[in-house]
């Protein structure tokens, strides 16, 4: 009875409605516990690479000098540096043409900017719709399963004339299996995706408080030189 009732053997003997949920649970937990791995590394580097870049920025360099060596060795990972390249090459551009007014020029450079932050803002928020889907969608899931497991349990129950609870015991049991596993696979996916929201938003704070700045120095640089 204590080998009928082990967990393995209970997942072994369960239906193939409920093996089949397990395995769909289980795929997506493994699944969401890469992506977690994956973009908590991605998000730690990100954060690095802001502050190194506005060390940069604010170390008093040359504009036209730093542009220069982030072109020679770009870095498509470091959002501050895709929104400074971004931008400053639309101002150096449209500087360059004869009768181009100021404010076409700033607003050329704020429009190159603002589309460097979406292009980072989706990238930072990559996998994401994926573990909020099995943080919502897997408890759910599982709760099919033992649903399913318990209907088997009792329908099995009509062919027994003395109804005990051992005999619907394993059935309820290898149901009540899914549920758990469900829950084993939502529960790390909300956290993490609360989490990674969270730092998500802050990073994109951050690149827009930058480009705001940036955009502030280019105004000065623009009005400076008319």
């Amino acid at each position: 009875m204590p080998d009928k009732m082990s967990i393995w053997s209970l997942v072994v003997n369960a239906s193939v409605v409920v093996q089949l949920v397990m395995l769909i649970l289980l795929m997506a937990s493994v699944i969401s516990w890469v992506m977690i791995f994956q973009r908590h590394f991605i998000l730690r580097q990100a954060q690095q690479k802001l502050r190194k870049f506005e060390d940069r920025f604010w170390s008093g360099v040359d504009l036209s000098q730093l542009f220069r060596e982030v072109n020679a060795d770009p870095d498509s990972d470091d959002g501050a540096e895709n929104i400074f390249r971004a931008g400053l090459k639309e101002f150096s551009r449209m500087s360059q043409q004869s009768g181009v007014d100021r404010d076409a020029i700033m607003e050329g450079a704020q429009r190159s900017m603002r589309v460097a932050l979406a292009r980072e803002e989706e990238k930072l928020e990559q996998h994401l719709p994926f573990l909020a889907t099995v943080g919502s969608t897997s408890p759910y899931i599982g709760l099919f399963g033992t649903v399913w497991g318990i209907m088997n349990s009792f329908r099995g129950l009509a062919n027994v004339h003395q109804a005990t609870l051992a005999s619907v015991a394993p059935g309820i049991s290898e149901a009540l299996i899914a549920t758990a596993i469900g829950l084993f696979a939502a529960i790390p996916a909300v956290i993490a995706y609360n989490r990674f929201s969270a730092k998500t938003e802050s990073l994109m704070n951050s690149y827009e408080t930058f480009a705001d700045e940036f955009s502030s120095v280019l105004h000065r640089r623009v009005h400076a030189s008319s």
